[in-house]
């Protein structure tokens, strides 16, 4: 597959999206966790999909609890905190595993299309970030590190693109 529109994931609240719906937009895919050193990165994903929504940017939120047991809880508990914590209104899927043999399809694409450091496939841990262009390819993968504000500029380029 050379595009992300081919796949279909389960948001929170158990109802499918066909990514096909989003097509045209700039997506930022992210794996997150509700009890991280890097869980405050909610409310800088929030606010780029405040700022940049509007002009289409769609924020995609996939919690995770493969690195270091971060999301333990229930679809329904993790969607109550992030809204109660951070005011998450972006897109929040069903928790998913990002790496491994039961590893997303979606997310087994996103890592062969944009590998990490030295040419490694597997997510490192939580909030790793890809950003999709209106073209449905992925235009770069970004370290957990790396803070939703530090992505604004490459944002505005492909929303311009």
């Amino acid at each position: 597959m050379s595009e992300v529109y081919g796949f279909s994931v389960e948001k929170i609240d158990g109802q499918p999206l066909a990514l096909e719906a989003l097509r045209g937009r700039v997506l930022l895919i992210v794996n997150t966790a509700s009890a991280c050193g890097f869980t405050p990165q909610f409310a800088g994903l929030e606010k780029l999909h405040q700022d940049y929504g509007p002009r289409g940017l769609a924020v995609l939120g996939f919690p995770c609890n493969q690195f270091g047991a971060q999301d333990p809880g229930s679809n329904a508990g993790i969607a109550a905190f992030c809204q109660s914590n951070y005011g998450v209104s972006f897109t929040m899927m069903a928790k998913v595993d990002v790496n491994g043999d039961q590893a997303t399809p979606l997310y087994q694409w996103l890592a062969s299309e944009a590998p990490g450091l030295l040419g490694t496939r597997a997510i490192k841990w939580n909030f790793t970030k890809f950003l999709v262009g209106k073209d449905g390819r992925v235009i770069r993968r970004y370290a957990p590190t790396d803070t939703p504000e530090s992505l604004a500029a490459d944002i505005e380029a492909a929303l311009a693109a």
